[in-house]
């Protein structure tokens, strides 16, 4: 019997959420708001649902957002602030389970879970263990730390997340430092906007170094997740789709790989 060929690693793109009024009136132009989502999935391939981070979301919720995007549309959840922000990842086994039996109904559609911990939360390796350790009760996505204090950004600590399999979020913002770490088979990407976080477009040249690291990191048969997160007015939706045309530029090595996975 031969074995299946691995899938080929892809560049997937989208912004971080959907649902943003001040959107409406180029992005959604003439779109009613309940098809807001189908409309945004037949333009990008993911998106990275904020709205689990505030509040617990129901599962009938993530299965109406399942059913409105098509087969290889992908979803990335992102950790509760419970977590992450109250218990700060300590004694956190029963909210996990909470948000993993809800967003069990994305299926095969959810990709990634990010836990993001606030910048007053400096390195602690005996509580981030403990919770790698916890995350193993949520099997299937894979899972991706963003760090906002610098003094996670160590070696010791990306091979601690290696030896899980979980993955380093490279947050790009005015206002907080930014770990290029690569720990995983999936390099997730956030960009938040500068010179003003959450606001700012990218210019240019911006875009077209970070298509770059894009590329690079897929040639390194890593899986790439790319969101526009400065969201507050208009920006993002733009961002992403100049930055898809630098990424099938016809002098790059290869475009935004389809999402089959």
């Amino acid at each position: 019997m031969t074995m299946a060929e691995p899938a080929p690693k892809a560049i997937r793109l989208g912004t971080s959420g959907w649902d943003y009024h001040p959107w409406q009136a180029h992005f959604y132009a003439g779109v009613p708001r309940r098809a807001w989502l189908s409309h945004y999935a037949g333009r990008f391939e993911t998106t990275e649902i904020n709205a689990s981070f505030y509040r617990f979301v129901r599962g009938t919720t993530y299965a109406r957002w399942r059913e409105a995007t098509p087969p290889a549309f992908r979803f990335a959840v992102k950790g509760h602030r419970a977590v992450t922000h109250e218990r700060q990842l300590v004694d956190v086994a029963d909210l996990i389970a909470k948000q993993r039996d809800a967003a069990a109904e994305l299926g095969p559609k959810l990709a990634a879970v990010l836990w993001q911990l606030p910048r007053r939360v400096a390195r602690d390796d005996r509580r981030l263990d403990g919770f790698l350790v916890t995350l193993r009760r949520w099997p299937g996505p894979r899972h991706v730390m963003e760090f906002r204090h610098e003094s996670w950004f160590q070696a010791q600590v990306a091979a601690m997340l290696a030896a899980h399999g979980v993955a380093v979020a490279v947050s790009d913002a005015a206002t907080w430092p930014r770990w290029d770490a690569a720990t995983a088979d999936l390099v997730y990407v956030r960009l938040h906007g500068r010179p003003h976080t959450y606001i700012s477009s990218y210019g240019e040249d911006a875009l077209r170094a970070w298509a770059e690291r894009a590329r690079r990191w897929r040639d390194e048969d890593r899986d790439v997740y790319v969101y526009f997160d400065n969201t507050k007015e208009e920006a993002a939706p733009g961002d992403a789709e100049r930055f898809r045309r630098l990424v099938d530029a016809p002098d790059a090595p290869a475009g935004v790989a389809a999402a089959t996975a």
